[in-house]
């Protein structure tokens, strides 16, 4: 079992389970799903990160010993993750990072998506020069804006002027994309790498929980051939 923290507060649980649910439709993992407090924006600053951050680190804590194997950080921007590895002992995922590395193991100039002015440090370190554009679609400040009606539209344009930038795969920076079911949409009419970064943490916590029971010939990999 893995532990998926979202740093959007929600109390729907549609919302709330979104990203575990898609890790859990593509990999087979069984999931438990929990929102940090009082953060009804998520984290779109430096601000709302830093107030997250503790409250992360509390989370992660409870998971573990809740018993969950891994805790996956369901945010582009990794918030609080060296915090929380050195506060737990289970490994620790975070959807920047996993996404980033995705995209640099295609090898193609990359164009990342977001809503922050600038896009997450720990993509833009991972990727490096194969990073060729960045862009927030128009309007949109924080999560909730991309749950209004227009906010799968406003993504797909932006999309398609990274791609007018010279990128050749798309790199969602907030996993608010997933929760709209963006990547879907794109997936219909665009021949290019698009990846998801819930998608993203979700392979690789997947290869890490399921190459532990190999180990311990309790599983195997079969889930992820």
């Amino acid at each position: 079992m893995i532990g998926v923290i979202r740093v959007f507060t929600a109390k729907d649980p549609e919302v709330v389970n979104s990203h575990g649910n898609k890790i859990n439709s593509l990999y087979g993992i069984p999931v438990i799903n929990r929102c940090i407090p009082d953060q009804p924006q998520g984290i779109h600053d430096a601000a709302t990160e830093l107030a997250a951050v503790p409250k992360i680190v509390a989370l992660g804590i409870e998971m573990e010993e809740e018993g969950a194997e891994l805790i996956v950080i369901s945010c582009a921007a990794d918030p609080g993750i060296k915090e929380l590895r050195e506060a737990v002992s289970i490994p620790v995922i975070g959807a920047g990072s996993a996404a980033a590395l995705t995209a640099l193991a295609i090898g193609k100039p990359v164009g990342i998506i977001g809503i922050t002015e600038k896009p997450p440090i720990v993509m833009e370190e991972i990727l490096g020069e194969k990073l060729v554009a960045y862009l927030v679609p128009e309007g949109v400040a924080n999560t909730t804006d991309l749950m209004k009606p227009e906010g799968k539209e406003k993504g797909r344009q932006a999309v398609l002027t990274l791609l007018e930038q010279g990128a050749e795969t798309i790199v969602f920076a907030c996993t608010g994309f997933t929760t709209i079911g963006l990547a879907d949409m794109l997936r219909k009419d665009m021949n290019i790498p698009i990846i998801d970064a819930v998608e993203a943490e979700g392979l690789i916590s997947a290869y890490i929980v399921n190459s532990s029971c190999n180990r311990s010939g309790q599983g195997g990999l079969g889930v992820l051939l």
